[in-house]
């Protein structure tokens, strides 16, 4: 027993001499020291968390996850409802089909379009109708001096009377403008083939949600081929106005001739 109280002594004796060493020993031992581990079936802040995430596990499930499920099954009722009634897929498959078929009658109906039909045998008559037949819009000023050299001129003061004049002027004006639209008309039908046949295309890859898109350009260019079509029938009435006013002219014209003449006769009567 004395030798442990002299042991004891002298190691307070060197800490007592080793203050700093002491210091840094006790701290290292503090620091190396094992902490003691909680076991989660004894400490309570361990069985509260548990408890927390199970709520809202449940709450998840049960809850948030129910209304998500009722919101799928509500969008695969529409999805199943879309592809059986409203576009079911059978059906887009025959009207792709109608379209490649309507295709083919568009290549037939090109291809009709331009058979020659150049029926003129005289070098001026030829080119003139070339010139009508070109279905090239920069064409068309070339038409009048074309339409000279095949019909002629208006003629002059001294070889024809003002009225005369007037009625073959305005009757070459009526036909070289019925001649020109002839040439637009021709031109803006291959515009309108060429327009039908790209929206024929696009239905055959268009998605079915892209019809009404394609159904108002198809629309679109049917009021401007029943334009077009107006034009042209504007131009047929006023050819068929020009025959009706050069028929009442050459009447009015006979009528005057016929007074002018009785008028001679009746002069020379008279004298005798």
């Amino acid at each position: 027993m004395r030798n442990a109280i002299q042991n004891v002594l002298r190691g307070l004796m060197w800490a007592w001499g080793h203050k700093i060493r002491t210091v840094l020993l006790l701290v290292a031992f503090t620091l190396l020291a094992p902490n003691p581990i909680r076991s989660q079936f004894v400490d309570p802040c361990c069985a509260i968390l548990a408890t927390g995430l199970t709520t809202i596990s449940s709450t998840l499930s049960n809850i948030i996850g129910g209304g998500l499920n009722s919101i799928l099954s509500v969008e695969k009722s529409i999805s199943n409802f879309e592809q059986s009634v409203v576009w079911p897929q059978n059906l887009i498959n025959q009207a792709r089909s109608l379209v490649g078929n309507v295709q083919g009658i568009f290549n037939q109906i090109q291809g009709v379009m331009r058979i020659p039909v150049n029926s003129a045998t005289l070098p001026a008559t030829q080119q003139f109708e070339q010139n009508l037949l070109s279905r090239d819009p920069n064409q068309i000023g070339q038409t009048g001096a074309q339409y000279t050299v095949v019909y002629g001129g208006v003629p002059n003061a001294t070889t024809a009377p003002p009225q005369t004049r007037d009625m073959i002027d305005m009757t070459d004006a009526a036909a070289q403008a019925a001649m020109k639209r002839a040439i637009e008309i021709d031109s803006l039908a291959d515009l309108e083939l060429q327009a039908a046949d790209q929206i024929n295309q696009g239905i055959q890859t268009a998605a079915p949600g892209s019809a009404p898109i394609i159904e108002a350009q198809a629309d679109a260019w049917l009021v401007r081929a029943n334009a077009y079509t107006q034009s042209a029938t504007a131009d047929l009435m006023r050819v068929r106005a020009i025959d009706l006013a050069n028929a009442s002219a050459n009447v009015k014209n006979g009528a005057a001739n016929a007074a002018a003449v009785q008028q001679q006769i009746y002069n020379l009567l008279k004298r005798q």
